[in-house]
């Protein structure tokens, strides 16, 4: 089930699944999530896999109660519903509405903001209750496909996904970030003229920024925290969670690190893939 904030990209994320595969209805009442579920079961008993998505709009604070007997009727027939919750700044959706010239559909007489600021609160409690968040704020729509696109794949092969997200401060913490790891106690490579307009991709700049003092301990004593963490998402039956690496800019010590950290983490079970939010922003 993909919901969230309106402008978030809830359309993005199901033309997304839609190509993987997944049958996907937009805009499904919370009464008719059980019928297709029904119709799944059917298609599964004549010898076929089905993976079914519902976009849900839940800006109406009737939806609550419909939704949590459905989510239950659900797994009362042996399903597993996942909730995917799509979130980003009011200023990332503000710009978004801007960008289209389309009214916010709370806003009613008021501000734009006044819409988005009364969405935000009536789903309040379903994103603290989602499995998934995924912060679009600083992703355009081609960075969001990328980033999504390997939470619904095939059911083979890692059993975790792991997202290393490099970001720069100065444009904000991502939201849906489980850990947040800061590269500015290494010195900013910006400041050396030959790797200015160079990116953490480069290999001038990677030896460059892995070289320093206490960056090679820092990437070991991230290993050694993760190997735990990820132990205990696997048992808890997580799937997905994002490691968050950020420096000023976003272009050269978090992205090396990320990079370094990709490598590192990557084992049998898990799967790390890689999103540079903010490279070409400055």
């Amino acid at each position: 089930m993909v919901t969230g904030m309106s402008g978030a990209g809830r359309t993005t994320t199901a033309n997304v699944m839609e190509d993987q595969g997944w049958y996907v209805v937009d805009n499904l009442p919370p009464q008719l999530l059980v019928s297709m579920a029904e119709l799944g079961n059917a298609t599964r008993a004549s010898g076929h896999e089905i993976k079914i998505a519902a976009v849900v709009d839940v800006r109406s604070k009737q939806f609550f109660t419909e939704f949590d007997t459905a989510v239950q009727r659900l797994r009362d027939m042996g399903w597993t519903p996942q909730l995917v919750f799509l979130d980003a700044t009011d200023e990332a959706l503000v710009r978004r509405f801007e960008s289209v010239r389309r009214p916010h559909p709370l806003q009613g007489e008021g501000r734009l903001l006044d819409g988005i600021q009364q969405e935000r609160e009536v789903l309040r409690d379903l994103r603290s209750r989602a499995q998934i968040v995924i912060d679009t704020s600083g992703l355009n729509v081609h960075q969001l496909a990328r980033k999504v696109s390997p939470l619904f794949g095939q059911n083979r092969g890692p059993s975790l996904r792991l997202a290393l997200l490099s970001f720069g401060f100065k444009y904000g913490v991502p939201l849906d970030a489980d850990f947040v790891f800061d590269m500015r106690f290494l010195p900013n490579p910006f400041w050396v003229p030959e790797l200015r307009n160079l990116d953490g991709r480069d290999r001038a700049v990677s030896d460059h920024v892995l070289g320093q003092t206490g960056a090679q301990e820092f990437l070991d004593r991230v290993v050694a925290l993760m190997e735990p963490v990820t132990r205990g998402y696997l048992s808890e039956g997580r799937r997905y969670a994002t490691l968050a690496i950020g420096c000023t800019g976003g272009k050269h010590r978090s992205v090396a690190m990320t990079e370094a950290l990709a490598e590192r983490l990557r084992t049998e079970r898990i799967d790390t893939f890689l999103v540079h939010r903010d490279l070409g922003r400055e």
